[in-house]
């Protein structure tokens, strides 16, 4: 009778311990989830920065365009022709800059792509572990649920007796 009860308090230990790991689970479940719609959240500013970066570097050639052009059609005078070479200068500064931007928005959407994967897999391992757990615990439950049955006939017999 007491190696009986003594199972039934491990059996009860084994499944508030097995409960208790399934909540950190789903704790580190949601965490993660969380990180995940930050990290979609992140990647989609960054489109939206390129995107803003490639209607930027458009302009940036057609004006770029525009101004050669104009300095080829006519020089009317060398302060004009100056001042156009300034602004040619400056597009192609900001084209630059606008090149380097997007190439550090690519950059950091690989990274984040990559983060974004990582964490997916991450996701999916805690899900299997959680199911797992929630598997062990089932099976605890069921084994606890037969051991209180044996024991509820166990107490009936002897009543009997």
């Amino acid at each position: 009778m007491d190696r009986i009860r003594e199972r039934m308090q491990a059996l009860r230990v084994e499944a508030d311990k097995a409960v208790e790991r399934a909540e950190e689970a789903e704790a580190k479940n949601k965490k993660y989830e969380h990180l995940l719609l930050e990290k979609e959240q992140e990647i989609t500013s960054l489109q939206h920065k390129i995107s803003v970066l490639d209607g930027d570097l458009e302009k940036a050639e057609t004006k770029l365009t525009d101004l050669k052009s104009a300095q080829e059609d006519g020089e009317q005078s060398k302060t004009a022709n100056e001042g156009l070479q300034r602004k040619i200068q400056l597009l192609e500064e900001e084209l630059d800059a606008a090149d380097k931007n997007l190439k550090e928005a690519m950059d950091k959407l690989r990274q984040v792509d990559v983060k974004a994967e990582h964490f997916e897999r991450q996701v999916t391992r805690l899900e299997q572990e959680r199911d797992q757990w929630e598997k062990k615990y089932e099976e605890a439950n069921d084994k606890y649920r037969e051991s209180k049955r044996e024991l509820d006939e166990l107490v009936a017999s002897m009543e009997g007796l």
